[in-house]
């Protein structure tokens, strides 16, 4: 027997004030089969009892049975972690979790029920009709849509400034197509006909997308980067913490905290020395003489001017304005 066997359109749907409940994308996907959305007010978590007393049972029949639970009460005098079980991993845990439900569904009695039935037997005895929804329909369920129509090329789809590859688009370059993804999420997409956005193409996924080690570097770069900005903004924070002396007559400001010259020069050399922009002047380090073998080019001398540059400037000039020259004050008597 199907463990699972639940399903079908909901008449309506009741969530809290949590903002993953309240964007546009749950609206829109559930207003596409006709599903109203009713907007709980805040802390009344009564109007949504089933759900309360559903994840109350996970924690307090499952989670606090299993390594890592946080909240549960240790021995006075023990450390944290100390001769503590070791962590499920991911896999792991999903899969307990999934027995559990199972568990929960089909051999479980809850108090609810009268104890004398399954959720799943009470289920399959429920008279009220179900509405199924066929899978092609539920393609683009809860998927966002930029608006935007875009092409196949050799490289996939460009989305984001990124490129997305799949194997089914070979023989598909040149094909206008729609792309709709999860929100937040940026691993893969789902690429729809243009023509027919009910038409669902394929999945599509990132390319070149970066190996778990470069994952790994990358966020012990980035914590070690912003412990290191942490920790420039408390010095500069303590730093900034000026005091002054108080005054009964008018005088100027006189600091509590008295400072040398040499460690006002050394602090003033440290800051330099981070200063990348001071650092890359280029003519910290000056050039070297070129070796002796290299031409240098040589200074022009008087054998190698023309007459013209060798008239000196008051000739250069009269040359230009026509100063003494025949024809010129010929013209100009005319």
């Amino acid at each position: 027997m199907e463990p699972f066997p639940f399903g079908g359109l909901p008449s309506l749907v009741r969530v809290d004030r949590g903002k993953e409940f309240l964007c546009k994308t749950v609206t829109q996907a559930l207003g596409n089969f006709a599903v109203p959305v009713y907007d709980l007010p805040p802390y009344s978590p009564h109007l949504k009892g089933t759900i309360e007393q559903l994840n109350d049972a996970v924690e307090e029949m499952l989670l606090v049975s299993l390594p890592g639970y946080t909240r549960r009460a240790r021995p006075a005098g023990s450390r944290k972690g100390e001769g503590s079980t070791p962590l499920l991993s991911f896999a792991a845990f999903v899969e307990v979790l999934l027995d559990w439900v199972r568990w929960w569904n089909t051999q479980h009695h809850p108090a609810g029920l009268g104890g004398e039935i399954t959720p799943q037997q009470a289920w399959e005895a429920d008279p009220t009709p179900i509405e199924d929804v066929p899978a092609q329909h539920l393609a683009y369920f809860a998927l966002e849509d930029d608006g935007r129509t875009r092409k196949i090329s050799t490289s996939g789809v460009t989305w984001r400034r990124r490129a997305y590859i799949a194997p089914w688009m070979v023989g598909h370059v040149g094909t206008r197509v729609r792309v709709r993804h999860l929100p937040h999420d940026d691993v893969q997409i789902e690429v729809f006909d243009a023509a027919d956005p009910g038409r669902h193409l394929g999945t599509a996924y990132l390319a070149d997308q970066a190996t778990e080690e470069q994952r790994k570097a990358l966020t012990a770069a980035r914590d070690a980067a912003a412990r290191a900005r942490r920790a420039d903004l408390k010095a500069a924070e303590r730093l900034r913490r000026t005091r002054y002396s108080a005054a009964t007559t008018p005088a100027a400001p006189r600091r509590n905290a008295a400072l040398t010259a040499q460690e006002a020069a050394s602090e003033l050399d440290d800051a330099r020395a981070h200063d990348l922009a001071a650092r890359a002047l280029p003519d910290l380090v000056p050039p070297r003489e070129p070796p002796p073998t290299w031409a240098r080019p040589r200074r022009p001398t008087t054998a190698d001017t023309t007459p013209y540059e060798a008239a000196g400037p008051e000739a250069q000039h009269r040359h230009a304005t026509g100063a003494g020259d025949p024809a010129a004050r010929e013209s100009e008597d005319g």
